[in-house]
């Protein structure tokens, strides 16, 4: 009897200590950040983003804009059409400046990866930090004196 009178209140006391949530293990971000495979992916749907916008015709529109039915010819009128009056080299420099941008999709993934884990144990430090700025406010119901 004797000892379950002591341990009673040594458990009670103990409870807020297990209430607390675990600290998280190591912090990791997804595998597809890091994975070379999907950055050729993103790579490759770049190119064929870019494609779909310079085959976008919009020689009717630049009619419309100026107030007048579009010619056959401006109806045919694209963004690429429109690249190319003003530099003969413009597919080539499309093309260039979009496997140019394949290292910098690589290193910005890596790079995202590796800053991940530090944003989120900040994330989650800043959790912590507002869990219990909350526990301490005071109750608005407890009557005032």
């Amino acid at each position: 009897m004797r000892t379950t009178a002591i341990l009673i209140p040594l458990l009670l006391s103990a409870a807020p200590a297990f209430a607390q949530a675990a600290p998280p293990a190591s912090i990791q971000g997804p595998k597809e950040l890091t994975d070379p495979r999907i950055a050729e992916k993103l790579d490759r749907s770049m190119q064929a983003l870019t494609n779909a916008m310079l085959d976008l015709k919009v020689g009717a529109i630049q009619a419309a804009v100026e107030g007048r039915k579009a010619t056959a010819a401006e109806k045919r009128l694209t963004v690429r059409d429109l690249g190319r009056r003003d530099d003969p080299n413009f597919d080539r420099k499309i093309q260039r400046q979009i496997a140019e941008a394949r290292p910098m999709i690589a290193q910005s993934m890596k790079a995202i990866a590796d800053a991940l884990p530090a944003a989120m144990k900040g994330l989650d430090d800043a959790a912590r930090a507002i869990d219990r700025a909350a526990a301490n406010m005071p109750d608005p119901t407890y009557p005032k004196r």
